[in-house]
């Protein structure tokens, strides 16, 4: 392991202790430089020749290195980074109808909730990323893509299993002397962690929520989505609305429909009645094919006669248009890369 302090997970005044620098305004030049992007000293160019090559001996702008670069078809781009104990994690750059920027990052290497439908749960989690890690994923992606307008917790890993992170990465991409990136451009993706949701609400920081609701059909749920055993719906539902009365933001809730599976009129009834008083938005993301899994992709009647329904209900919900699915890089995909790297999908909690 390289014994080099890595300074992308570290606040200026941090930067200053860890380097044992006495003068302030040192930190805030070199945190500076690291939310520009900057991939070495020598393009410090306000710190002095001498101070560069000290800072060259002692300290590291990065711990990951970016291994692969999958480009879509459609304007995704994909990342598979390569961490500093050889595991590897994978982020992606998504662009909107109005060429909005959003990158989809990582907090986990691998995950350990275990949703049925998602790539990432079927490779078992390694371990947390560092909000190093995590910030590097956003830094990679703005080289390949130019500045960024979005963060969102969604891709590999629960964000909730790893809020101290999170939060210090946060910390670090919307301070003002370094990316300056507002809060109001992030969202964090659940698949239903309600203690995480009640802490977000309370201790911040002041983010959008998104929850991976996929069915408010609670026995479904339970067997697409594990969580929903120990984090059952009723009390789910408590916590959204908390969270939306306590920060005044709107709650996304996200379902992917699954053929033959959670897109009946039932379904839809059911996620009436839970999305029915709650300050929510629904985002209906057609399922994206996953090897070996059993389910397939919902026609497009399907999904339209989801909406006409909800829409009939008067509730806000909007289909998602597929992106990235040419390189794994789509809703649920996140992990194909890695699984393939490792033949044919073993756990990584069991390498």
């Amino acid at each position: 392991m390289n014994s080099k302090i890595c300074l992308s997970g570290l606040l200026p005044s941090e930067i200053c202790e860890s380097l044992e620098i006495t003068q302030g305004f040192r930190g805030k030049q070199i945190f500076q430089w690291i939310g520009k992007g900057v991939e070495s000293f020598d393009e410090m160019t306000n710190l002095s020749k001498d101070f560069r090559e000290t800072l060259k001996e002692t300290a590291l702008l990065r711990s990951t290195t970016v291994s692969k670069v999958l480009k879509d078809s459609d304007g995704t781009i994909k990342l598979q980074i390569t961490l500093s104990d050889a595991l590897a994690v994978e982020t992606v750059l998504l662009t909107d109808r109005e060429e909005r920027k959003t990158a989809c990052v990582s907090c986990q290497v691998g995950c350990a909730m275990n949703c049925a439908f998602c790539q990432t749960g079927h490779l078992g989690l390694a371990r947390n990323l560092t909000a190093g890690e995590i910030v590097e994923q956003f830094l990679a992606l703005e080289k390949h893509a130019g500045q960024l307008d979005n963060i969102v917790f969604m891709g590999m890993g629960e964000p909730m299993m790893n809020l101290e992170n999170v939060r210090k990465a946060i910390a670090i991409l919307t301070h003002k002397d370094g990316r300056a990136l507002s809060g109001r451009r992030i969202t964090l993706s659940t698949s239903g962690v309600i203690k995480g949701i009640y802490d977000l609400a309370d201790n911040g920081p002041q983010i959008r929520l998104a929850v991976s609701l996929t069915t408010a059909d609670e026995h479904l749920r339970e067997k697409l989505m594990p969580i929903c055993r120990t984090n059952p719906l009723p009390e789910l539902r408590k916590a959204i609305d908390y969270f939306a009365k306590k920060t005044g933001k709107r709650v996304t809730l996200e379902a992917a429909l699954l053929h033959d599976t959670n897109t009946s009129i039932e379904s839809a009834t059911n996620m009436i009645q839970f999305a029915r008083g709650l300050d929510v938005h629904i985002n209906l993301i057609p399922w994206n094919p996953v090897d070996g899994l059993e389910f397939s992709e919902p026609s497009t009647k399907e999904c339209k006669n989801f909406v006409y329904h909800l829409e009939k209900a008067g509730i806000n919900v909007t289909l998602r248009t597929r992106r990235g699915r040419e390189i794994g890089g789509a809703c649920g995909q996140l992990g194909k890369t890695l699984a393939q790297t490792q033949g044919g999908g073993k756990k990584l909690s069991e390498s």
